[in-house]
């Protein structure tokens, strides 16, 4: 497991409620990472800690297309098994 060090006084800028920036941090991170095509859907979606319905409502809300590749029809595949 890897951390990422994010400055207190960044930390403590955030408006969101304590209990819930840790979460918002993930999912703003997978998000990002999604939509600059370096991570998959399926590691975007477990860094998110979201269901494929979850992490696909989010995309949504943020207008972030789907992108569907090899390695998404590989993880499609191996979860359909």
């Amino acid at each position: 497991m890897a951390t990422i060090e994010i400055d207190d006084e960044v930390y403590e800028a955030l408006q969101l409620p304590e209990g819930e920036r840790s979460d918002a941090l993930k999912e703003e991170l997978a998000v990002s990472l999604y939509a600059r095509d370096i991570l998959s859907f399926g590691k975007a979606r477990s860094l998110a800690g979201l269901s494929k319905r979850e992490f696909h409502d989010l995309l949504g809300e943020r207008e972030i297309l789907r992108h569907y590749g090899d390695a998404e029809l590989a993880e499609d595949l191996d979860y359909a098994e």
